[in-house]
């Protein structure tokens, strides 16, 4: 048997810098009151939220992720042709063909790079991050942009009370690297595919087509914030133990932003101390999916909450069922 070469990369891997992408478009709380009977007040009682983000004219998920994309990769340092492979998470480009991963590379000026885009909803940027991570290890791209983007106000039902309050749009994006020390610690992720029928699309495109709709989303609320509080919440603590890293040494915990009420259940069981940072972006930007952990990100690093170099847990779950995390180094 003649015995092949193996590619070779870096020891360890990290994110070198992060970038996001808001809509201008402001939607309160107030707004969704024209379609739903509910109040301000039982809308910011169950889920923290009280504004969030759409697109407006002009503005789409490729304006979204490439603004997001454009600033990460600014930040880095790096030329767009040093970026060797792009890989973005959505679940609302509504071509099932081609990627918009390839289209983005080449409007960002990073050419012959591999572009993929993977569906994993909320969950998302993790498994993508998790993707880029092995790359970079494995020799197959130097440096890899990772895209999350998402444009749920297109599928959000504004006549369902459970789901019309709670999404909103954005990107974030990270640039990843490689690195003298690990930054990217082991990824725990998984599926229950038993429940794919708690986080749905109404109708598939076919059926959409032939009766003249759209397709929306659906979820049974319920449902979800069982599984979150209870199975997420150890995959949290599997994440921590996987990176060897104890509560104590933890600075940041950015979870999904799903709900208000299932952070604060996910913090109580992990027993994290009072000088974790969280990430509340739900008050203001909604449920953005794939998104909402590099906006999050984005926005404590930003404001001066968070600070390069410091440790921050991440956790996606979402429609599959599907959840992913791991222990990262700021940027």
């Amino acid at each position: 048997m003649t015995e092949l070469k193996a590619s070779t990369g870096a020891k360890y891997a990290r994110i070198l810098s992060v970038g996001s992408a808001t809509p201008s478009r402001v939607i309160d709380n107030e707004f969704m009151l024209q379609y739903i009977d509910s109040s301000d007040e039982w809308i910011t009682q169950r889920t923290g939220i009280k504004e969030r983000r759409w697109v407006a004219e002009g503005e789409t998920i490729e304006t979204l992720c490439l603004e997001a994309a454009g600033k990460a990769i600014e930040r880095s340092g790096l030329e767009p042709s040093t970026i060797g492979a792009v890989i973005l998470s959505t679940i609302s480009h509504y071509h099932q063909t081609p990627a918009l991963a390839p289209k983005l590379a080449a409007e960002l000026g990073i050419g012959d790079a591999a572009a993929y885009d993977i569906s994993a909803a909320c969950a998302g940027f993790s498994y993508a991050l998790a993707q880029a991570e092995s790359i970079v290890r494995a020799g197959q791209a130097e440096y890899v942009l990772v895209i999350a983007g998402e444009t749920i106000s297109h599928i959000t039902d504004l006549t369902d009370r459970g789901t019309a309050f709670l999404f909103g749009d954005g990107a974030g994006a990270v640039v990843v690297g490689p690195s003298e020390t690990n930054g990217i610690g082991p990824v725990i992720w998984g599926s229950d595919g038993a429940q794919e029928g708690v986080i749905w699309q109404t109708a598939d495109w076919q059926k959409a087509v032939a009766e003249g709709t759209f397709p929306k989303l659906g979820m049974d609320g319920r449902a979800v914030f069982k599984w979150a509080t209870t199975f997420i919440a150890g995959a949290a603590k599997q994440a921590l133990d996987a990176a060897g890293i104890s509560p104590e040494q933890l600075d940041v915990f950015i979870p999904h932003q799903a709900n208000n009420r299932i952070t604060d259940t996910l913090l109580r069981y992990l027993k994290l101390p009072e000088h974790v940072v969280v990430a509340r972006t739900i008050q203001h930007l909604g449920n953005n999916s794939a998104a909402t952990i590099p906006m999050a990100m984005d926005a404590l690093l930003s404001s001066g909450e968070a600070k390069s170099g410091q440790t921050a847990l991440i956790i996606g779950f979402g429609a599959g069922l599907v959840y992913s995390g791991q222990v990262i180094t700021l940027p």
